[in-house]
């Protein structure tokens, strides 16, 4: 399988060193020339623009930043989809509202390519590991032929349902992530207040049946300090998910209540 890559950012740039490492042949294009050059060397070709990288590709791992991104390179003049010939798949790695993946993958059919968002969980050092979770919603057969490339750098990767249910899996990950840590930092601002070390007590609960991702990252660091580091993230997915859950007039419970408090405490409220 020919794989192209687009989106070559702390996330994607991990991903597609992995797959031309593995010996796919592989064509990527960026906007910026520097974002090209750690790929110089590599075996890995670089596309004049997204339609010449379509041409060049059976696979399209799509890693952009936002919905109008993607839109604009899959879509727009000279984008991905001018190149593809009939038969072949996007993958969207990307963040993005289900909805956009629903859209684009009707778009796709009308030229007889396939869409499936693909979202990705747990950063480039889980790339080097390969044990990225991809949550994966589309046809089971096209997941199965890209396999073969998601493996180079990911495990598990789990198919959840139609095209838009890795999506949502993501958000709802990252809700709840959002919202472990406003339970977190708050139940060590209690220990202390109880007369309990907080750093101490951040131990005993990573071992212990309270503990989450969330626990961790807190008593590593601050909530400040995760803000600055994700707080636009954070506050972008908890957006969508809530967008989500009121179109389809689903009850968000405590969880979004927990994750606005979290967004509120880091200076990135909703």
């Amino acid at each position: 399988m020919r794989v192209g890559f687009i989106g070559l950012g702390s996330q994607g740039a991990p991903m597609a060193r992995r797959i031309v490492e593995a010996g796919f042949a592989t064509t990527v294009w960026a906007r910026r020339s520097a974002t090209l050059e750690p790929f110089a060397g590599t075996g890995a070709v670089f596309a004049p623009t997204p339609a010449a990288l379509g041409r060049a590709s059976d696979l399209v791992c799509l890693c952009v930043g936002n919905d109008a991104d993607l839109r604009e390179v899959l879509t727009g003049p000279d984008g991905v989809l001018a190149g593809l010939a009939p038969g072949s798949i996007v993958a969207v790695h990307s963040t993005v509202h289900p909805d956009t993946c629903r859209e684009l993958a009707k778009v796709v059919a009308a030229q007889e390519v396939t869409l499936i968002d693909a979202a990705v969980s747990g950063g480039a050092p889980a790339v080097a590991e390969r044990r990225l979770l991809v949550m994966v919603g589309g046809p089971v057969e096209a997941l199965d032929r890209c396999r073969p490339v998601f493996d180079t750098f990911a495990d598990p990767v789990v198919h959840l349902g139609d095209v838009g249910a890795g999506q949502v899996a993501k958000l709802l990950n990252n809700l709840l992530f959002c919202a472990n840590l406003a339970t977190a930092a708050s139940t060590l601002t209690l220990g202390e207040q109880l007369g309990v070390d907080r750093d101490e007590l951040g131990a005993v609960i990573a071992r212990g049946s309270g503990n989450s991702f969330a626990i961790g990252r807190i008593a590593a660091g601050t909530l400040a300090r995760i803000g600055d580091h994700a707080g636009h993230t954070l506050r972008k997915d908890v957006t969508l998910l809530a967008d989500l859950a009121a179109g389809a007039d689903a009850d968000t419970g405590i969880a979004l209540t927990a994750a606005d408090a979290t967004l509120g405490a880091i200076g990135h409220a909703r």
